[in-house]
């Protein structure tokens, strides 16, 4: 049995060698010479897995220790009878954390209270729920936009373009498919002009028409780029928050996802590590926080400003600060 694993996940080394022979790589670097005769990987988003990719391997499963699985042609696996799992909601609350810093921050630069802002959450999923749930407690007035979930669910959730109409802060949590792919451009960015409007993106970087974006006057925070890391200079002097794709990067987000990735090749190639988790981690104890309690912690847990000026600085540096990211601990 042989397992081809991203080489950056963390806490990983070691536990599938006593079962399998196991190769490490760097996410970009693997290549089909690698996988041909392997049973599996376990990949981040930095490996595209595709036709290129997986075409005459062995490979019957695919495992991507994040969240979204843009980087996997889903389509092609199906038809091949390849299995693909990822790690769904593994970092909800790492998300949570960077999205609140930046709400506190737009609330001490504009010295407005949470009651004073309408917040509209696009995508209401893993990560889009625990924003509204903690938002709507902190006092921000939330309306939300999930056009799946309200055609299954009818939750009373709007239209982006309702949405739009009514928020201050849009904040999104959407994954990148072909009907968010710039799900955000021109039509709803000219539609929402004005220096009080603020766009929060830490959902995927081509969910927003950067150059729409740069055509507007909203302001933005920006997690996720579109062609990272050769991000946009524009858009990084632009937004007054800017960091690598970090914002899922806390430490039991990390362990979260490897757990599920282990868990999912366990599982799919039956193995006795169904149950595994880092011995090195405290799993997180999620709890409420009064948005007093956050307005003075946060940045001494995280200190969303100084990450921000190291990019705004030093954009060549956007993979290496993503790779090299300390994993920041949840505390709420």
């Amino acid at each position: 049995m042989k397992i081809v694993i991203d080489s950056g996940i963390p806490f990983i080394r070691g536990v599938f060698e006593p079962f399998a022979e196991v190769v490490y790589a760097e996410g970009r670097a693997i290549c089909r010479e690698q996988v041909l005769d392997a049973d599996a990987i376990v990949v981040r988003t930095r490996t595209k897995c595709d036709k290129d990719l997986l075409d005459g391997s062995k490979v019957r499963l695919v495992v991507t220790a994040t969240i979204g699985t843009d980087h996997i042609d889903l389509e092609y696996c199906h038809l091949h009878g390849i299995v693909v799992e990822n790690a769904a909601g593994c970092n909800a609350r790492g998300v949570l954390q960077w999205v609140s810093a930046v709400l506190t921050h737009i609330s001490e630069r504009r010295g407005v209270a949470p009651s004073e802002v309408t917040l509209g959450i696009v995508g209401v999923g893993n990560v889009g729920s625990l924003v509204m749930e903690y938002a709507t407690a902190w006092g921000f007035k939330t309306i939300c936009c999930d056009p799946p979930r309200e055609e299954r669910e009818h939750l009373g959730f709007v239209t982006i373009e309702e949405l739009f109409a009514k928020a201050d802060v849009v904040t999104l949590h959407t994954p990148l498919a072909p009907d968010t792919f710039h799900l955000v451009g021109e039509r709803l960015l000219k539609s929402w002009q004005g220096t009080e409007k603020i766009l929060i993106n830490a959902s995927r970087g081509e969910v927003v028409d950067t150059a729409a974006l740069l055509h507007s006057g909203v302001e933005c925070a920006i997690d996720v780029w579109e062609w990272e890391p050769n991000i946009s200079p524009k858009l990084l002097e632009k937004a007054f928050i800017s960091t690598p794709h970090i914002a899922g990067y806390s430490l039991q987000g990390k362990a979260n996802a490897t757990a599920m990735a282990v868990a999912a090749v366990a599982r799919n190639l039956g193995l006795p590590l169904e149950d595994w988790y880092p011995d090195q981690v405290s799993p997180s104890r999620p709890s409420p926080i009064s948005w007093r309690e956050l307005s003075t912690t946060i940045t001494e847990r995280y200190n969303i400003l100084a990450e921000s000026a190291i990019l705004k600085q030093h954009p060549e540096y956007f993979e290496s600060l993503r790779n090299g990211y300390a994993y920041r601990e949840e505390y709420f």
